[in-house]
């Protein structure tokens, strides 16, 4: 069943070609540290569909896979399921790394899903998980996004997952296995996360989706309150030293008065004043931009949105920039670049 996540496709795209733009810094080296493939909704979003993305001028030389709930095996244990997206991108790997589409990198690394309740019994699946990624697999990424309040989409699998025993449990011998730990939640449950950070200083956490601060719900006329909140619990995070932020993937609200999708300025004027902030706390070093692909492509264009990213780092230097468009991704998921993408 489709849902307001899934990619739209069809006239969509018409909509999204019916505004184009230059492309901004087109040599700068990219590594996408956030997008899904799947089959699901209204229309697929493949390798095929990534590649249209791909080719619109900005040089993205590898990108990280995050998990979706794609290509799950349909048969045996119920936990070993999530091993197929794993199968699945290391097939689509092996497509871009033989030329597949004109693409290279894609997949060049990916986390993957598990069910952390297991606890120690965890420890296995992550080493197959390993296996059939061809070696891809990096860690676990743990979706919490949880409220109370019916108007908001509960993407976790119920409250206050990471900080039940058995999940703590899990994320131990994630760390113990020098996997890393992805999370996205809501901006509520940030202090959720410093507890796992301040259990497991030695384990790597990617906060998701610059820590997805509620705008709309019970929170629409709160935004003042929400920000304060925000920025007290990513300010704690930041100062943990093994604490990364993935920037991108905010509210979708811009003010487009002729039904066209939203340029890079209005989405930079839009997440610029989360994102600048994140860079300021956690350092380029640590930052890392994402376009959470296909399901900001409902909104923006993929030319569009790395050009707002260009234009909120346009002060950086060319170090920062390096580190916030491919190197922090690098450094969070441990791995290089060919020779030839150097």
């Amino acid at each position: 069943m489709a849902n307001r996540f899934d990619y739209k496709g069809g006239e969509h795209e018409s909509w999204l070609a019916s505004r184009t733009e230059d492309i901004i810094e087109a040599h700068q080296p990219i590594v996408d540290a956030h997008h899904h493939l799947w089959i699901r909704g209204e229309a697929p979003y493949l390798l095929r569909e990534f590649a249209e993305d791909l080719s619109t001028g900005h040089n993205i030389v590898a990108s990280v896979f995050a998990e979706c709930h794609s290509m799950y095996r349909r048969h045996g244990p119920e936990p070993e399921q999530p091993l197929g997206e794993m199968e699945f991108i290391a097939g689509i790997a092996a497509m871009s790394d033989a030329g597949a589409f004109d693409t290279r990198g894609v997949c060049r690394t990916a986390v993957g899903s598990v069910d952390l309740t297991l606890g120690d019994a965890v420890r296995p699946i992550l080493e197959n998980m390993d296996e059939v990624s061809g070696g891809r697999f990096r860690g676990v990424r743990a979706s919490t996004c949880w409220h109370n309040d019916p108007r908001l989409h509960n993407a976790g699998p119920f409250e206050h997952y990471l900080l039940d025993d058995r999940v703590q449990t899990g994320i131990r011998a994630l760390a113990d296995l020098g996997y890393s730990l992805d999370v996205w939640c809501y901006h509520t449950q940030l202090p959720e996360i410093l507890t796992v950070v301040d259990a497991a200083p030695d384990l790597t956490v990617i906060i998701n989706h610059t820590g997805t601060p509620i705008m709309g719900g019970p929170y629409r006329d709160q935004l003042d309150q929400v920000r304060d909140n925000w920025q007290q619990s990513m300010q704690a995070l930041a100062a943990r030293p093994n604490t990364f932020i993935k920037l991108g993937a905010l509210p979708a609200k811009f003010d487009v008065t002729d039904a066209g999708p939203p340029t890079s300025e209005q989405i930079a004027a839009a997440w610029g004043p989360w994102i600048e902030p994140c860079i300021e706390w956690f350092g380029a070093e640590r930052s890392l931009f994402e376009s959470n692909f296909p399901v900001h492509k409902n909104w923006m264009s993929y030319a569009a949105l790395w050009n707002a990213f260009k234009r909120i780092a346009s002060g950086a230097s060319t170090t920062e920039k390096a580190d916030l468009f491919s190197g922090a991704a690098m450094r969070a998921y441990r791995f290089a670049l060919p020779d030839d993408n150097s």
